[in-house]
């Protein structure tokens, strides 16, 4: 999946587009030092987004806004993340 383009809205929200969902636009906000999705306007003409979908959505546009960083270190992700041993 590839950001295809992205544009500030009203409310400093931020409108994406991805090439594997092209008539899908996805709507993100901000929250404390990163952006997540907040909605899709899904297209019955895309597949279906899964939540998989969502989140590499969300670090390909925190990637390309440089808030990766911020993404990366919220407490949902950490959680994911496998134990590192030493």
């Amino acid at each position: 999946m590839n950001l295809i383009r992205w544009s500030y809205t009203k409310r400093y929200n931020i409108k994406a587009k991805f090439d594997t969902f092209p008539n899908s636009a996805v709507l993100f906000r901000q929250i404390k030092n990163y952006y997540f999705v907040y909605s899709v306007k899904w297209s019955t003409m895309d597949s279906v987004v899964t939540k998989k979908d969502l989140e590499k959505m969300e670090l390909l546009l925190n990637r390309e806004l440089g808030t990766e960083d911020g993404y990366r270190h919220r407490s949902q992700f950490k959680a994911k993340e496998p134990p590192h041993h030493i």
